[in-house]
């Protein structure tokens, strides 16, 4: 997307640094062991350098939303994205030049594509079983609210009207279609699912920038590249970050592992791989250098950590209320582990005694981790039956939800 020169190459007021909030968090909070990787901190002249990201988006999905979804309605336009899926690019005739151009990029493997490593990244996921989804939501995900810009596409898309519920449905239907077994392979529902959310994020894009209240000089492009960048590092690096504070001890193959396979993730969502980590050490530079900026929480994201809070009382399970009120307790002693006592006020967050529950599960899952990792039949074991517990949550969530969401005109 083509930007005048003036406003790309300014400072849109968004941008904060230090950010008082993740300043602590790297000073304080679980980021000062994570910080400690890096031989130097990033300084402010080297993260200015990045700016220019807000301003950056798929062009080439907006494109196709322009030249397909618009001009042939979502409806049909969706039929012929999954007659592409199903026959392939060159079997589907009279398909617009824009959207050619995407499948043709998509079906091909980037040179840096490394299947074993992908493998390895997976099953890292699925062996996390149901923590993988707790980290998902206490930590990357809440955590995510404590920057008032990165959300402020959610408040136009009025997410707070459709509720925390079915954004919670719609992330874990993503996080466990993509982290099944081979699930990223061309004709998997994984590899479909990331393309579809890719065409979703430049349709929503294509719609707020029609909004008169949209002000970029303040947000940078909405869901630009690198919100989409710090959006991919919190499901791979905030993620590994999470499960190693339960007690999880990832090997060095798993995390290069786990890294690949959100590169390869992020190139299929239409982020250019040279802004993708391949090291943890990139990763948390890159983190680093995004958090640093972010401007604290204001009332709209204030307002969506306590949708996210309430979750359970508008999901379809548990079955009764005081479990879903006990539910809202164990969820916030995990908000206050992984975020901190500083984030979590806030945030408007209240305090629980529950705050001490991810202290014993930790204790539990570091002697598990011994067994998990000293014996290769006992590890694909896991593998197995983590996946099985990720899959039943999937299905608790999605009952009563529907599946991908259809953005309205």
């Amino acid at each position: 997307m083509v930007l005048k020169p003036d406003i790309k190459e300014m400072n849109p007021s968004r941008f904060i640094y230090p950010s008082p909030g993740f300043d602590h968090y790297w000073k304080n909070g679980h980021g000062k062991k994570m910080l400690k990787k890096l031989d130097t901190i990033p300084d402010r002249q080297s993260i200015e350098q990045k700016v220019h990201l807000l301003f950056e988006c798929d062009s080439l999905a907006d494109e196709v939303v322009k030249e397909v979804y618009l001009k042939l309605g979502f409806k049909e336009a969706d039929a012929l994205v999954s007659s592409i899926f199903l026959k392939g690019i060159d079997n589907v005739p009279s398909v617009p030049e824009c959207l050619k151009q995407l499948f043709l990029e998509v079906d091909t493997l980037p040179s840096w594509f490394d299947k074993d490593k992908l493998d390895r990244g997976a099953v890292f996921c699925r062996r996390s079983g149901a923590a993988a989804l707790i980290v998902l939501r206490n930590y990357c995900l809440m955590g995510g609210y404590e920057s008032a810009a990165i959300n402020k596409p959610l408040i136009f898309t009025e997410a707070l009207k459709k509720g925390a519920a079915k954004r919670m449905a719609e992330t874990i239907e993503f996080w466990v279609n993509v982290t099944g077994e081979n699930a990223l392979d061309r004709s998997e529902q994984g590899f479909k699912h990331t393309i579809k959310v890719r065409l979703i994020h430049a349709y929503t894009r294509v719609m707020i920038l029609k909004m008169p209240l949209w002000d970029s000089n303040k947000w940078g492009l909405p869901i630009n590249q690198w919100d989409m960048v710090a959006t991919n590092l919190g499901f791979s690096l905030a993620f590994m970050d999470g499960l190693k504070n339960l007690g999880f001890k990832p090997s060095k193959e798993e995390v290069e592992g786990l890294l690949h396979f959100w590169k390869y993730i992020g190139y299929l969502l239409g982020i250019p791989p040279a802004y993708l980590p391949d090291t943890e050490e990139q990763a948390i530079e890159e983190l680093y250098k995004w958090t640093i900026t972010q401007p604290p929480a204001d009332d709209d994201t204030k307002a969506l950590a306590l949708a996210l809070m309430n979750e359970p009382l508008l999901s379809s399970f548990p079955n009764y209320n005081w479990q879903k009120k006990l539910l809202i307790k164990i969820h916030l002693g995990y908000n206050h582990f992984f975020l901190g006592e500083r984030s979590c006020e806030a945030m408007g967050l209240p305090q629980t005694k529950l705050r001490y529950f991810p202290y014993i599960v930790r204790s539990i899952k570091s002697v598990h981790e011994y067994f998990v990792l000293s014996n290769d039949k006992y590890y694909k074991a896991t593998d197995k039956w983590g996946r099985k517990s990720q899959e039943k949550i999937k299905y608790l969530f999605l009952k009563g939800h529907n599946s991908i969401s259809t953005p309205k005109h």
